[in-house]
């Protein structure tokens, strides 16, 4: 493999339609023995779109019918595909005996037959479910755990009209902080998050009751996403959920809502950390030991490792100390960012551009073995020892681990990774200790660049 397809493999991320292409869709439609378990490719396009959350380009046009599998490769499949697909290819309830095949598979077929037919019925209720899940007991927050019955006996009775909060509601709001289009996610001795992460009239209801509608001179918020005129939430609501943080007890509050007048909006994806008059915010002294919002703190921290990762891709990529994940290293540690990052990533890229010398050892980095999907892994200055949960990696086809003069040795697992392509170590340590089973099988092309034969 070229280099530059190696980069290219790294920077690209995997497409969700090509995985589920590859897994379910007959690919030759016209045999005569079907293979067990695809589908036409017609029918999983067509379980995307039910999904509310799929989302594809505005240029690519409206006529789904059109679309080929390799501009469905273009499409953000949704969240809710998968639990679509599940019950699709999985129905419940079949009443036919599994062991009388042929009656069985009848009723399978008629089941699916009539799942197709009926699924804008279900795209619905996941509107619903969507919007409103915020109000269904707990035990019923987990798609996963139903079935599209189920789920329709869950929101019925919800109406997708509704796009602003009634009187009574904003009253209510000024000491509970519950508002529609929006959830109470913690509350503490001092101080409650609120998420607000509904993309639509309802969700922008919120961020504008919350902000106090832009009306800053009476005690409200100077936030750009408040304001009911502009476009502002639309953007940052895209990229990932708004968290407004409000005092649970203070004397002075907005003229307009009756919300304390201070407050604070978070927004991980754009790394923007603002106080009631839109000022950035220094998170890592709000968040740590003996700062203002530090009961806020642990709560964040799977908020914040949620949005390490690319929006609708499995790479996250740090960059310390200006990211967010820098400023969680800063607050947490290491130690928990590689304890607390998602498990289902598939490329890992983090570089020190600090001036401080970071020298990460094994046991910080020992939670570094939970990313057995990982292809593409680069720590870039901030690594003095590698952890032996590496040699869980067996996916990897890049390693990179440049700028690193302190790492002394890497382990002889390496040499197990069928997949691995390449290593770097450029600009590292030039006496570093690469074990005769590994250094067997890399062609040497300078500078620290290696070739795995």
């Amino acid at each position: 493999m070229k280099f530059t397809s190696i980069l290219t493999s790294l920077i690209l991320e995997n497409s969700r339609f090509k995985l589920l292409y590859d897994k379910l869709v007959d690919k030759n439609p016209e045999a005569k023995k079907k293979e067990a378990g695809k589908i036409p490719f017609e029918t999983l396009k067509a379980i995307i779109f039910a999904d509310p959350d799929t989302k594809f380009p505005r240029n690519m046009g409206e006529d789904i019918d059109t679309l080929t599998a390799e501009d469905m490769e273009l499409v953000k499949v949704g969240k809710y595909t998968n639990w679509l697909l599940k019950n699709f290819l999985k129905p419940a309830n079949i009443e036919a005996d599994p062991e009388d095949k042929r009656a069985y598979t009848a009723a399978v077929k008629s089941y699916q037959d009539l799942f197709l037919e009926d699924m804008y019925k279900v795209t619905n209720d996941l509107k619903k479910y969507d919007r409103f899940k915020n109000q269904l007991p707990q035990e019923a927050r987990d798609i996963n755990k139903l079935d599209k019955d189920q789920l329709f006996d869950l929101v019925k009775d919800f109406s997708l009209e509704k796009t602003k909060g009634t009187k009574q509601e904003k009253e209510e709001a000024k000491s509970s902080y519950q508002y529609p289009g929006s959830e109470v996610v913690f509350k503490g001795p001092s101080w409650t998050v609120v998420k607000i992460e509904d993309k639509g009239k309802l969700g922008k209801d919120a961020a504008c009751f919350f902000g106090g509608y832009h009306e800053s001179d009476k005690g409200e918020s100077r936030w750009c996403t408040s304001s009911p005129g502009l476009s502002y939430f639309d953007g940052y609501i895209k990229q990932g959920p708004l968290y407004v943080i409000l005092p649970n007890q203070s004397d002075k509050v907005g003229q307009k809502t009756g919300l304390p007048v201070e407050r604070y909006q978070f927004h991980f994806p754009s790394n923007q950390f603002m106080d009631r008059d839109d000022r950035q915010q220094d998170l890592v002294k709000l968040l740590s030991p003996g700062g203002k919002l530090h009961e806020i703190a642990e709560y964040l921290k799977p908020e914040f490792a949620k949005g390490f990762k690319t929006q609708g891709g499995n790479k996250v990529e740090i960059t310390i100390p200006d990211s967010s994940a820098g400023k969680f290293i800063a607050i947490y540690g290491p130690k928990d960012l590689f304890n607390t990052l998602p498990t289902d990533i598939e490329h890992l890229l983090i570089q020190n551009r600090s001036s401080d010398n970071l020298n990460w050892g094994a046991e910080v980095m020992s939670g570094l073995g939970r990313f057995t999907n990982l292809e593409a892994l680069m720590l870039k200055n901030c690594v003095a020892e590698l952890p032996e949960s590496i040699c869980n990696l067996k996916n990897l086809t890049l390693l990179a681990l440049p700028n690193n003069p302190g790492l002394k040795s890497i382990p002889s697992c390496v040499k197990d990774f069928d997949n691995l392509t390449f290593i770097n170590l450029t600009q590292g340590n030039p006496n570093i200790n690469i074990p005769e089973d590994l250094r067997s099988k890399l062609e040497d092309q300078g500078d620290g660049f290696y070739y795995v034969m």
